[in-house]
């Protein structure tokens, strides 16, 4: 779990936790198995992860973060992550985090929370960016994916290719700009494979699903 800092303290000190290398791990029945955020207000950035196993944990890669924040995450290469029997979701960037761990967020009804309300931008403003992620495959998840990105700051630039996910149900990208999936397969056992709203730009296996 990488941190940097939370809200002004964070801000004030300024200091990025960047260029790290996560390689060769295996994570059980932890809250994530690679996770960015809250706590990221002196900003993320140069984070390799490759060759990890997560089993039974309650999100295999997660992101998260609120408004209040503020900080920038960028600059995060993941690759070659196998991923069995994930409680919620397989990938997860939560904008809206409440403090709570992913299943009690599920529970509360908190983990559907979105936000069509558009607030200003100012440095407690949190940005997500630049994020490269392949050669993934989840075997067992609630949820394949979900983006939940800000409106105001949308969830920017994500690329992920060469992922297999099968999940109770698929994938849903809200508030993202960018975004670029090439060879992602979402099997859900109900359901569209892919959901998109209020975002832009977002190209799922060669075809624009949603522009606004």
């Amino acid at each position: 779990c990488i941190k940097s800092g939370k809200d002004k303290a964070g801000r004030d000190r300024g200091v990025p936790c960047q260029n790290v290398l996560i390689v060769n791990n295996t994570v059980l029945h932890g809250h994530g198995g690679f996770v960015v955020g809250s706590e990221m207000s002196g900003g993320v950035n140069n984070i390799y992860v490759k060759n990890c196993t997560f089993a039974g944990t309650d999100v295999g890669l997660r992101f998260k973060s609120a408004r209040g924040r503020g900080g920038v995450v960028k600059n995060i290469w993941i690759e070659d992550i196998n991923m069995t029997n994930i409680a919620t979701e397989a990938l997860l960037f939560d904008l809206f985090y409440g403090g709570k761990s992913a299943p009690e967020a599920l529970d509360s009804g908190e983990s559907n929370k979105k936000d069509t309300a558009v607030w200003k931008v100012t440095e407690e403003t949190p940005a997500f960016r630049d994020i490269y992620i392949k050669n993934v495959y989840c075997k067992g998840a609630r949820r394949a994916m979900f983006f939940n990105g800000l409106p105001e700051m949308k969830i920017q630039n994500v690329n992920i290719k060469d992922v297999t996910i099968s999940a109770t149900t698929g994938a849903e990208i809200v508030n993202a700009d960018n975004v670029k999936l090439d060879n992602v397969r979402v099997i859900p056992k109900s359901g569209e494979p892919f959901i998109v709203q209020n975002s832009s730009k977002v190209d799922i296996n060669g075809k624009i699903l949603a522009e606004k």
